[in-house]
């Protein structure tokens, strides 16, 4: 199963970056600090979701839709009164142009949203209760659609695309990790 694929062969890029978001996660004090790790979402995510939209078809993926995140991270950005205009956004155009590298990519962003419930309490224990859509991700149905969106990924991802999804993944992760350590490199030791 592709799925299983995956997430055996993309444990160590996803763990850096994990590594990364926690230290992010321990240096918020404030709302301006949060503000600041949202930023570092959505100026990632945007690119990323504006490269897999063109191959993902709701025949591939009939709630996709419902699957874009990044209006999430701008109301709650919004919501915080923080300005987005001037964000450097990253762009994955030259990375993802087929069905297969799209999924892939999305495997880490849908995978992404299982693990904000634990952010969102973390963000509590701080005080920050405010702008946490996106974390909140589908609420009570964050199993349901993971589930759901990893037996997508298994029919559409066989064989040789497999190892294609898996460099794409791994991509994925190191790119977001980079990003925040670019982004972060005062504030978090590396």
């Amino acid at each position: 199963m592709t799925h299983k694929i995956l997430k055996e062969n993309t444990v160590v890029a996803h763990q850096e970056l994990e590594k990364l978001i926690v230290a992010n996660l321990k240096e918020i004090r404030n709302t301006k600090d949060y503000v600041n790790f949202l930023k570092l979402f959505y100026s990632f995510f945007v690119g990323l979701e504006s490269a897999i939209e063109p191959y993902i078809t709701s025949d591939i993926l009939p709630d996709y839709a419902n699957r874009r995140h990044v209006d999430c991270l701008m109301n709650d950005l919004t919501s915080l009164g923080a300005n987005i205009e001037d964000l450097q956004l990253v762009s994955f155009d030259s990375i993802i142009d087929d069905k297969i590298k799209a999924l892939a990519a999305l495997y880490v962003i849908e995978g992404s949203i299982m693990g904000g419930p634990i952010i969102l309490k973390l963000l509590s224990k701080k005080g920050i209760t405010q702008g946490g859509s996106f974390f909140a991700g589908y609420g009570l149905d964050n199993l349901s659609k993971w589930t759901s969106f990893l037996t997508v990924l298994d029919l559409h991802i066989k064989g040789d695309d497999q190892n294609v999804a898996v460099e794409i993944a791994n991509q994925v992760f190191t790119s977001f990790a980079i990003w925040v350590i670019y982004n972060t490199k005062d504030r978090v030791e590396n």
